[in-house]
C-alpha cells in the first residue's frame, strides 16, 4: 500500500482526549468522532458515531469520566456515521436531540421525494468504505478514520430529532453550559457547528478534517456547493477558536494552528473552483481539466490536504457536472457509440482480441495499470475472452490499488476485484 497509509493505524489509535476542563473527544473508536460536554447536572453529546457497537464502547469510556445523565444530543449533520449511535446514548433517558431544520433522516442517499437508485448507492458505499475487507492487508483506514473498528449495528441506532434549530442558529444554556449553535453548510447543507465560548472550543462537523475535502464522494452524491463550503471556512476562522474539534481526525490546538489549517482548506477549495472554472471558460473538456488542475505545492504537501479521503480530480469532475451538466462542450460527445460497438471497432482496428489481450498483459507487466484496465474493459464490452478478461481485471485492480493514497479509491479497486473473483468462482 502507499507508504503514507501505513502510518494510519498509529494515527487513529483509540483515546479519549480532553479538549478543555469539561469537553472530551472520543477519537479512533469509529469512523467519526463523538464529543462529550460535561455540565453541572448532565452531559451533552455531540454526534453519536456510525454503529451502536462503537457508541457502546465510547459511552463506557465516557462513564469513567462522569455518571451524570445525558441531557442533550446534538447532531452536527445527518450522515449515518454521525447519527447511528443515538439510541445508545439515549438509553434509560429521554434526552433532547437537536439538529438543523435541514436535517434529513437519510442524507447519505440524498433526501428526495422521488425514488433513488438505493441499491446502486449501497453497493458503491460498500466499495468506497471497504466494508468487509480484511484488516490490515486490504483496509488499513478509511482516510479519515480507522480501518479496524466495530461494525455491529451500523445505521441501527439513529433517532428522530426532538427539536430543530433554524437558519439563524441559537444561543442555549444547557446544564449550566453556554453554547452557540450556528448553521455552517459545507459537506452537507444541514451542517450545524457547536461553539463553547467558555472553553473556546469549536466543534466543526465535517467541514474540516485531516485530508483534502471530499468534495465529491464516489459512493454517489448530489453536487456539494464548493463555494459555500469555502465561505464556511471563513465562518469557522472568525470564531478564533483555541481548540478545533473535527467530525473526523484529531483535534487541532492553538489559535494560529487552527487559523492556518482552516485558511489552507479554504484556499484549496477556492483554487480548485477557480482553476476549473477558468479552464471551462477556455474551452477545456472535463477529462482535460481532471488531468490539468492540481493543488499548488505549498498546499498539496500539507498533511491536512493530502488526498487520503477527497481527490482533486474527482472534485474537478464534480464541479464541472454540478455547474454545467454532463456535456463537456465537444460536439463529438453529443452522440456516442454504444460501449459494445465502440469496443468492437477498437478491437478490430487493433487487429483482433488476441492483440488487445497481448497489450493488456504487457501493460500489466510494465505497471501501466490504468491503460490495461481501459483495454480490458473493451474486451468485456465486446464479450471477448470473458473469463481471462475478468481474471485480468481483478488482478489489475489489486495491483493498481497498491499505489493509491486515496482510501476510497483503494477500497473501490479491491472490492470490485473481489466481486469479479467471486463471480468467476460462482460461474465455474
Amino acid at each position: 500500500m502507499h507508504p503514507e497509509l501505513k502510518a494510519h493505524p498509529d494515527y487513529f489509535k483509540k483515546e479519549i482526549v480532553q479538549l478543555s476542563d469539561n469537553v472530551y473527544q472520543a477519537f479512533g473508536f469509529a469512523a467519526s468522532n463523538v464529543y462529550m460536554i460535561v455540565g453541572d447536572s448532565g452531559a451533552i453529546i455531540v454526534d453519536t458515531s456510525e454503529t451502536t457497537a462503537a457508541a457502546s464502547n465510547i459511552l463506557a469510556e465516557f462513564r469513567k469520566i462522569t455518571d451524570l445523565p445525558i441531557h442533550t444530543i446534538i447532531l452536527t449533520h445527518s450522515h449515518r456515521d454521525h447519527v447511528s449511535g443515538a439510541s445508545v446514548f439515549a438509553e434509560g433517558g429521554t434526552p433532547d436531540i437537536l439538529a438543523s431544520t435541514k436535517h434529513s433522516d437519510d442524507s447519505l442517499f440524498v433526501a428526495s421525494e422521488h425514488p433513488l437508485p438505493v441499491k446502486a448507492m449501497q453497493a458503491r458505499t460498500k466499495r468506497q468504505f471497504g466494508i468487509g475487507l480484511s484488516y490490515p492487508d486490504e483496509i488499513i483506514g478509511i482516510g479519515v478514520g480507522p480501518g479496524s473498528r466495530p461494525l455491529q449495528g451500523m445505521g441501527a441506532g439513529s433517532l428522530t430529532p426532538t427539536r430543530f434549530i433554524g437558519d439563524e442558529g441559537e444561543n442555549l444554556t444547557i446544564c449550566g453550559v453556554d453554547l452557540e449553535l450556528s448553521m455552517a453548510p459545507g459537506e452537507t447543507p444541514d451542517h450545524m457547528i457547536v461553539w463553547i465560548p467558555s472553553a473556546k472550543v469549536l466543534i466543526s462537523g465535517d467541514n474540516f478534517y485531516r485530508s483534502f475535502p471530499n468534495l465529491y464522494a464516489i459512493r454517489g452524491t448530489a453536487y456539494r456547493d464548493f463555494d459555500t463550503w469555502a465561505d464556511t471556512m471563513d465562518t469557522l476562522i472568525a470564531f478564533n477558536a483555541e481548540v478545533l474539534g473535527p467530525g473526523h481526525t484529531k483535534a487541532v490546538f492553538g489559535k494560529q494552528q487552527i487559523r492556518g489549517v482552516l485558511t489552507d482548506y479554504r484556499d484549496a477549495i477556492r483554487h480548485v473552483v477557480d482553476e476549473t472554472r477558468n479552464g471551462m471558460d477556455a474551452g477545456m473538456t472535463i477529462d482535460e481539466l481532471a488531468h490539468h488542475v492540481k493543488l499548488p505545492p505549498h498546499l498539496a504537501e500539507k498533511p491536512h490536504l493530502r488526498e487520503y479521503y477527497g481527490r482533486v480530480d474527482f472534485s474537478v469532475r464534480a464541479y464541472f457536472v454540478g455547474t454545467m451538466g454532463w456535456f463537456d462542450g465537444n460536439p463529438t460527445t453529443l452522440g456516442s457509440l454504444s460501449p459494445q460497438e465502440e469496443a468492437e471497432r477498437i478491437i478490430r482496428l487493433a487487429g483482433g482480441a488476441d492483440k488487445i489481450l497481448q497489450e493488456i498483459q504487457k501493460s500489466h507487466a510494465d505497471g501501466e495499470y490504468q491503460w490495461a484496465l481501459e483495454l480490458v474493459d473493451r474486451l468485456l464490452a465486446a464479450c471477448e475472452h470473458m473469463d481471462v478478461a475478468r481474471d485480468l481485471k481483478a488482478k489489475l485492480l489489486r495491483a493498481h490499488a497498491v499505489s493509491q493514497i486515496n482510501c476510497p479509491t483503494r477500497h473501490y479497486y479491491i472490492q470490485c476485484a473481489k466481486e469479479l473473483e467471486n463471480s468467476a468462482g460462482s460461474s465455474a
